[in-house]
């Protein structure tokens, strides 16, 4: 089970930190490549489920994305001052 999917009385308590993200992006690193397998044989329907969560997971990422730089102050890069 994908590690967004955490029971409501468990929400809120696991803080969000790079070892939550990349135990996310691992899970779906592992998801893109049962799917390839399942394609790969001809078995689309049972790469659903997979791709399903896969969905998600990218999902719940891009939302601690657009959060996290709601929070972080704007800085400048040195893209920014060369110009």
């Amino acid at each position: 089970m994908s590690v967004v999917f955490v029971p409501k009385r468990q929400r809120g308590k696991e803080q969000i930190n790079q070892e939550t993200i990349q135990r996310l992006l691992d899970e779906n690193d592992q998801l893109v490549r049962c799917i390839t397998e399942y394609l790969q044989k001809g078995r689309a329907t049972e790469c659903v489920q997979y791709q399903q969560i896969l969905h998600r997971n990218i999902v719940y990422l891009g939302t601690i994305a657009d959060a996290s730089t709601e929070i972080l102050p704007e800085t400048q890069t040195s893209d920014d001052t060369a110009n």
